[in-house]
């Protein structure tokens, strides 16, 4: 499809209209207000882009209703959380594939939200795309002016559906993780204040969650000027997954370096130094026999440097803290309130898929403990990632469930500040 002047054109006067019209609403803080939550499951059959038609594959839609009913969100809310972010991915809904069903996966979302909030939890809608090499997704819709517009009208139906809600109980964030602007952030800047127009224009009273770019890390928010939306109903929103050689060890699908990390304890000091170098001489071992040839000797020497940033508590937590700093002092130039700086995303992995290794859940229970601890230190509410999967608080793969010590420690934590 090629994007014609007209629609370019239209679009240009949609944001300055969108402005025009946040500029004469009154002043005041963001509407949703939230402190404590949990993601939500996105795919677990991954149903492929030839049967994004098919009713018996798609409903109900988001695909975590088939697993997770009223009694399990009742349980979520007695462990404390307040809240759920609701990744969706908006990819069948752009997709040929997806066409038949697009206003049916629409209003099921919007079904999703109420059983969301029929359980007193507040709701997070997500758009999460994703790559899908067969449909469209994340590349195209960030690399193809016309797929963008496709999205924008997309994100625009999806707020006009969720300004039906009350807006204190449900709001909607934009897209996930915008993979562009690693570098160069006035890309992904400007494509934020379409989506924003998109979505304002038809959900006047909505709290909109925006993002840096660059996979929404902390440094991509710092570079984004919140004075280009004059508009208080907004929550900004950053991810950590620091430090990264312990979160993700085994990830299959985040390099080729981090599959072959496994066995490092949380944190490094719990164990004795020599214990910690046998289980760096095993990953090396690994390092050298199975990784590419040309890869290796850089491999090696990444592993020491990132060993060498968390081998000591001070380290340790230096490093995991300053994605926080980097977002609170950001926050304190532009007056912009802690509680509307959301740490969306945080989790430690516990098993990758199809491997044996799995991560002792005492270990996966402190990790997330320290992490609720910095971001209510700096008065950030905060989502754990996530409900079930790799990185399971409550589920592992299947029906199986994730070890209790995770859900145990939320049950018991302080009350939230």
């Amino acid at each position: 499809m090629v994007l014609t002047p007209l629609r370019t054109a239209i679009s240009v006067f949609l944001t300055a209209l969108c402005m025009i019209v946040a500029a004469m609403l009154p002043a005041s803080a963001a509407t949703f207000q939230v402190k404590r939550g949990l993601n939500l499951d996105q795919w677990v059959t991954w149903p492929q882009p030839d049967r994004w038609g098919d009713k018996d594959a798609m409903l109900p839609y988001p695909e975590w209703r088939k697993f997770i009913d009223a009694e399990e969100l009742a349980y979520l809310k007695r462990a404390g959380l307040d809240f759920l972010r609701m990744p969706v991915d908006p990819s069948p809904m752009l997709s040929p594939q997806g066409a038949a069903l697009r206003q049916q996966l629409l209003d099921q979302v919007l079904e999703a939200v109420r059983l969301v909030n029929a359980a007193e939890l507040k709701v997070i809608v997500d758009f999460h795309m994703i790559t899908w090499e067969d449909a469209v997704g994340m590349n195209q819709v960030l690399g193809q002016e016309d797929r963008f517009q496709d999205y924008l009208t997309l994100v625009r139906d999806m707020a006009k559906l969720l300004a039906k809600e009350d807006p204190a109980w449900v709001a909607f964030e934009l897209m996930n993780e915008p993979g562009m602007d690693c570098n160069d952030p006035a890309g992904w800047a400007q494509k934020q204040k379409q989506l924003f127009a998109a979505a304002r224009s038809s959900a006047t009273r909505l709290t909109l969650i925006l993002t840096g770019g660059c996979m929404s890390n902390a440094e991509s928010l710092a570079k984004l000027d919140p004075r280009a939306y004059v508009d208080d109903n907004l929550i900004w929103t950053f991810h950590s997954y620091q430090p990264f050689l312990l979160t993700t060890q085994g990830a299959t699908w985040a390099g080729d370096f981090i599959r072959y990390v496994t066995g490092l304890p949380y944190p490094l000091s719990s164990v004795s130094r020599s214990d910690l170098d046998a289980i760096l001489d095993q990953i090396r071992t690994r390092i050298r026999a199975e990784a590419p040839i040309a890869r290796r000797a850089g491999m090696l020497s990444y592993l020491d440097e990132q060993i060498a940033t968390i081998d000591t508590p001070e380290k340790l937590a230096a490093e995991m803290e300053k994605p926080f700093i980097v977002a609170a002092d950001w926050a304190k130039r532009h007056g912009v309130p802690a509680s509307e700086i959301l740490l969306g995303e945080f989790g430690m992995i516990r098993q990758e898929y199809g491997q044996d290794f799995t991560v002792p859940a005492s270990e996966r229970a402190v990790f997330y403990r320290d992490m609720i601890a910095l971001a209510e230190k700096h008065g950030f509410p905060w989502s754990m990632w996530s409900y079930g999967g790799a990185f399971g608080v409550v589920n592992a793969f299947g029906d199986d469930k994730a070890e209790p010590d995770l859900m145990e420690m939320i049950k018991g934590l302080p009350p939230a500040p």
